[in-house]
């Protein structure tokens, strides 16, 4: 076996994408988080792919090596990042001190939430601790009423007094009760922190919406992660020679570096969300608008479902910490290529969600793996060829999974072959279980949807966990292990403003008063993301679109669903009976919070058309593992593949940054933009 290289120096290049402009810069998207860190370069109409060995101990220096590869230190450029910093610092617990001010008597509003139980079944349930301890948590005199009145005046003596209260804390939190009606009482509590000289967020400016647990948490976690994702950020603006940098929003669109600075809580599914992003953009690309996006990668799948367009949540918990800001509705589990399979007290195979992570990884990569992963599986069955991996340029090695899968085999009772398909297998249950929780479970027809495949791993599985869920397409868009990096050159800038208002439409003049406060939400919106755009880039001028969003429900009801403003009364009756099956036309609806999202496009991306096939592409002759028998496939590389070239099953396709596997009874088609189609011969 060939030694493997530590860190891949030349990048691959497809001529898929161009440039509107032939003068516009480069721009270089960045997507870090996984076993390797990601880099797509969008330059002279064409786009360049480099993956590099992730560094987790400094995020930044990955991001770096990469940046110098690609770009060098001659050209300015655009960079655009998702950037998983925000994410390990909450899953680890490795964020700054924080002190929380709070109104007297509700400090521990943080602690109590809501009677949701984690664990249903058990005895004695538990729940992480929050972030911030007790005797950091420091509740002062003052309360506003739910209209923004004053019902007790802050005490002035007090607030001179806070901010030697709060010494030692590395960040600052502030929440009071019912700031999103009048922030007045936090604007001077601010005031009275700013000789503390720490970073400091504020629940008016991050999220002026009711419910106090839901802004109180948002309001910590984005303090939590404040240092370290500003030190992060500030290091990669100073030392990657970008023009202007710019990072990617867990609401997939863009966001200026300086915002995501001071407001890290918006970047928590910065990677995963360009992936959406991204699969949705090839899709439509391609005639398909309903689809669910599948992005396997080295330690998690993320799953979305896409009708159309993205789908938003608000009720999002990470670390066990809930985050209510705009978040496209992705769900998470912990199957990847690096999954470890193990044997369980009661002798059943598991598989995750514990993974071999980025170092050491997989025992096949040769950097000290030591438990066999999803990756070994698939190497030892021959699905993941050994010198395919980055176009050829590293090695796998086969040989050293053999010891710990003869020692899981031994522990199960069965050969080699049948444990590692066993271990596919039940990585596979896994990712259906998810599949179904964001399809199924919700109502939608899977036959309606293309599953859009993605990540290092994805198009191993897709074909199979298709068939699982009575898909009929698969699609493999170019640059499958990069897509996240891809969705983020596709992502518009966006920008958000709300305002809880409880409105209801049996009270004098509702219509006048939201339409009131939708002008001034629109106009607050637009207006920050033009001068966001000026700030990052003087010289753009782009189109900004507003579109317009009621958080609305039925008087008494204790939760929302969010529906567009025109004709919003009519739109929540009917979005509630297709989510729960019934509607109360003569039941009054509130508009509990409106919104206002303010897009502009990103920079031109055009595709170009792939040349048409000629002749027929080279098939290698392949031999791999399947259903418990050793068979004849075929195997090729994706840069031999043309417009019209149509294949079937079983067959491996390689490139630079995945391996996408046609079982047998599938044909692949190849399109005009390189996208592999996989469709059932019965479908």
């Amino acid at each position: 076996m060939r030694e493997s290289i530590k860190v891949p120096v030349s990048p691959r290049t497809s001529p898929e994408a161009e440039p509107a402009s032939t003068d516009a810069l480069p721009v270089l998207a960045v997507d870090t988080g996984g076993t390797f860190t990601d880099l797509l370069l969008l330059d002279g109409g064409r786009l360049q792919a480099l993956k590099v060995p992730s560094t987790p101990a400094d995020p930044a220096e990955a991001v770096l090596t990469g940046i110098r590869t690609l770009v060098g230190g001659s050209r300015p450029f655009l960079l655009l990042h998702g950037s998983t910093v925000a994410t390990n610092a909450l899953l680890e617990r490795k964020g700054a001190r924080v002190a929380l001010v709070t109104n007297r008597d509700f400090e521990d509003v943080i602690e109590i939430g809501r009677q949701n139980r984690p664990q249903l079944y058990t005895l004695v349930g538990h729940r992480l601790p929050p972030l911030v301890d007790r005797e950091h948590r420091f509740g002062i005199a003052g309360r506003l009423g739910p209209d923004g009145g004053e019902i007790d005046p802050l005490d002035p003596a007090e607030l001179k007094d806070l901010a030697a209260r709060v010494r030692g804390a590395q960040a600052l939190a502030v929440m009071l009760l019912h700031s999103y009606a009048d922030p007045a009482h936090e604007n001077r509590v601010v005031e009275a922190l700013a000789p503390v000289g720490v970073p400091v967020s504020v629940s008016s400016a991050l999220l002026p919406e009711y419910r106090e647990y839901e802004r109180v948490s948002t309001t910590v976690v984005n303090a939590y992660v404040a240092p370290s994702v500003s030190g992060y950020l500030d290091r990669l603006a100073r030392e990657s020679g970008a023009r202007l940098v710019r990072v990617m929003g867990s609401n997939g669109g863009a966001i200026p570096v300086e915002r995501a600075t001071k407001e890290p809580v918006h970047t928590v599914l910065s990677g995963p969300s360009g992936g959406v992003v991204g699969a949705l953009a090839w899709a439509q690309r391609a005639g398909h608008d309903r689809i669910v996006s599948f992005d396997m990668g080295g330690t998690s799948t993320d799953v979305s479902l896409c009708p159309g367009r993205p789908l938003h949540t608000r009720e999002f918990e990470i670390g066990g910490a809930p985050v209510a800001v705009p978040v496209i509705d992705i769900h998470t589990v912990g199957a990847g290529g690096g999954s470890l399979a193990r044997v369980d007290p009661g002798g059943a195979l598991r598989v995750g969600p514990v993974s071999a992570g980025a170092d050491p990884g997989p025992i096949s990569c040769g950097r000290g793996g030591t438990g066999v992963t999803v990756t070994d599986a698939h190497v030892w069955l021959g699905r993941l060829p050994v010198d395919a991996l980055l176009g050829g340029e590293r090695c796998l090695d086969r040989d050293a999974v053999e010891p710990a899968l003869t020692t899981l085999a031994d522990a199960l009772g069965g050969s080699l072959a049948e444990t590692a398909e066993g271990v596919l297998a039940v990585a596979d249950s896994s990712m259906e279980r998810a599949l179904r929780v964001i399809s199924v479970e919700r109502g939608y027809d899977t036959r309606d949807l293309a599953l859009v495949a993605f990540g290092g791993a994805g198009g191993l599985h897709a074909a199979e966990l298709a068939a699982r869920i009575g898909a009929a397409h698969v699609l493999v868009p170019p640059h499958p292990g990069l897509l996240s990096a891809y969705g983020m050159l596709a992502a518009p800038i966006s920008r958000e403003a709300s305002r809880t208002v409880l409105i209801a439409t049996d009270s004098t003049g509702w219509e006048e008063e939201t339409m009131e406060v939708f002008t001034a939400l629109s106009e607050s919106a637009a207006t920050q993301l033009q001068d966001e755009l000026v700030l990052s880039d003087p010289h753009l001028a782009p189109s900004v679109v507003t579109s317009l969003w009621v958080d609305a429900r039925y008087r008494g009801q204790s939760f929302e669903l969010s529906v567009p403003a025109d004709q919003w009364v009519e739109q929540f009756h009917r979005a509630h009976r297709a989510r729960y099956g019934y509607k109360q036309q003569h039941t009054p609806v509130e508009a509990v919070t409106l919104r206002a999202i303010a897009k502009a496009p990103g920079p031109p991306l055009e595709i170009m058309e792939i040349a048409p096939a000629t002749g027929e592409p080279a098939v290698q002759p392949h031999r791999i593992r399947y259903s418990g028998e050793e068979i004849r496939a075929g195997r090729v590389w994706r840069s031999e593949l043309a417009a019209g070239h149509q294949l079937g099953g079983p067959l491996l396709v390689a490139e630079y940054s995945a391996t996408t596997w046609v079982p047998p009874g599938w044909t692949l088609d190849v399109d005009q933009w390189g996208i592999l189609h996989l469709v059932p011969l019965e479908g």
